[in-house]
């Protein structure tokens, strides 16, 4: 085989109803992987610069308390790309053309509705969410409102990077998005480092949607680019498939509602950070930092799981989805140990790098160490709920979400934290809001392991795919 075929290989579409799962999944998720942590790296960049700079642990809050009010603005975009990668993996796994080709036009056409929705309502409305979180100090909640106006005033860009990023991973081109957030990677360095001392967080932030945009045009270059695939046409995204848009809505509306139950809930659970102290919300904005990186073999896997058994469902190969999933499930729980292990070992250099205040470090990294076993945890739930929505049930992550979340965690922070009160901490002690996340994620798997097994969820399936799973 030439170089030339070698290279168009590992930078086309993946399909994975031919050749070893284990093989084909290794292919399309080791870019994938990279691609998730390449961006990780906005945020970051964004928070080991601030508070390395003049800003300080002051700066780092700002951004930290920014972080779970963006992500709650952001669930239309997670719901539409999750609609999107599912519809896209099917159809591509059935070498459906012409249905994917209104998949994805009907995507951008919702890519540009919701692009402005968000605009306006997360402009408008980050005053308010920045009040409701109850901020530590005046010039932290300024800063975080700043953070937040400025980074939806270029939401339209991560709009389209996610919703795009998630159709070609769908078609299994998962290197493509790699490359292009590479690229915005570095930019967003290289601006975060010449505007940070001059606006602090607003800089920051503005350096993040410049370097977005251009991840969301090379996105669209290549899907546009794409012609022995599908094809871009403008009468589909003036007209949209009403069917299909629907049908997006329909798939993504559970995991948009995933994500909006984790937001809520990580706003609920940082207005009692907020009452440690500035230490305590600069520490936990570091560990979360952390905890994203920590996290990305799982995402990886659980997006991997979705596109394998979305293609192959598409193309009704039951005999290929079990071993995938056993293949996606050691791929997935060795990563999460290594990854585990470096942050035992490097956990006080980790959050180092993000505030040079001794308390700060060692709070964070005492909740690393307390994290540590869930990641493991949370490798399985990530993998077995991926392998659902893959076959088209979304519901059933969304519900395990809100018992842990909503009926679990949070109310299992605030007793902790008031169980634990002391002299020295008289709102309660850090380690309630490390205990109970783990706690939601070892409950979790169990739940998602207990699920998958039952047979009744799989009964959408045509034929005989359901007993294949």
């Amino acid at each position: 085989m030439t170089l030339t075929s070698r290279l168009r290989g590992l930078f086309g579409a993946q399909d994975m109803t031919v050749g070893s799962p284990m093989f084909g999944l290794l292919k399309f998720s080791i870019p994938l992987l990279i691609g998730n942590l390449a961006q990780q790296m906005y945020n970051t960049v964004d928070a080991m610069v601030i508070g390395q700079s003049s800003w300080g642990d002051q700066g780092l809050a700002a951004v930290g308390l920014a972080g779970p009010i963006m992500n709650l603005l952001l669930v239309l975009f997670m719901g539409i790309s999750t609609g999107a990668s599912i519809l896209s993996a099917q159809y591509f796994g059935a070498k459906d053309r012409p249905m994917l080709n209104r998949v994805v036009g009907a995507a951008l056409f919702l890519i540009v509705v919701s692009g402005v929705l968000m605009t306006v309502a997360g402009y408008f409305l980050s005053p308010a969410l920045i009040g409701l979180t109850n901020p530590p100090s005046p010039e932290v909640g300024a800063g975080a409102t700043d953070y937040l106006q400025i980074f939806f005033l270029g939401i339209i860009g991560s709009g389209m990077y996610n919703i795009i990023s998630g159709i070609l991973r769908g078609m299994g081109d998962s290197m493509y998005p790699l490359l292009f957030l590479v690229v915005a990677c570095v930019l967003n360095i290289f601006l975060d480092l010449a505007l940070v001392e001059q606006m602090g967080a607003a800089g920051v932030a503005l350096a993040t949607i410049i370097a977005q945009g251009v991840s969301a045009v090379l996105c669209l270059w290549r899907l546009c680019t794409m012609r022995s695939v599908c094809d871009v046409k403008i009468r589909h995204i003036v007209h949209p498939d009403k069917a299909l848009t629907r049908k997006i809505g329909a798939l993504g509306l559970p995991a948009g509602i995933t994500q909006m139950i984790f937001s809520m809930s990580a706003i609920v659970v940082q207005s009692l950070t907020n009452t440690l102290g500035d230490a305590m919300v600069a520490a936990n904005t570091a560990v979360m930092r952390v905890d994203g990186f920590a996290m990305m073999p799982n995402f990886t896997f659980g997006t991997a799981a979705t596109t394998y058994i979305g293609q192959n469902i598409g193309a009704g190969k039951g005999e290929r989805l079990k071993p995938g999933i056993r293949a996606m499930l050691k791929l997935a729980l060795i990563s999460s140990t290594v990854m585990v292990t470096g942050i035992l070992i490097f956990g006080h250099q980790l959050v180092g790098l993000f505030t040079k205040t001794e308390l700060t470090i060692s709070l964070g990294q005492q909740g690393l160490q307390t994290l540590a076993l869930g990641y493991i945890c949370f490798s399985v739930t990530q993998v077995l709920q991926g392998s659902m929505r893959g076959a088209g049930e979304t519901t059933i992550p969304m519900w395990i979400s809100i018992f842990t979340t909503v009926i679990l965690r949070m109310p299992l922070a605030y007793l902790l934290a008031f169980l634990t009160r002391t002299a020295e901490w008289p709102n309660g002690q850090p380690a309630a809001l490390f205990v109970s996340l783990l706690t939601s994620w070892i409950v979790g798997m169990l739940l998602s392991v207990v699920t998958y097994r039952m047979k009744w969820w799989r009964r959408k399936l045509p034929g005989d795919l359901g007993a294949a799973m």
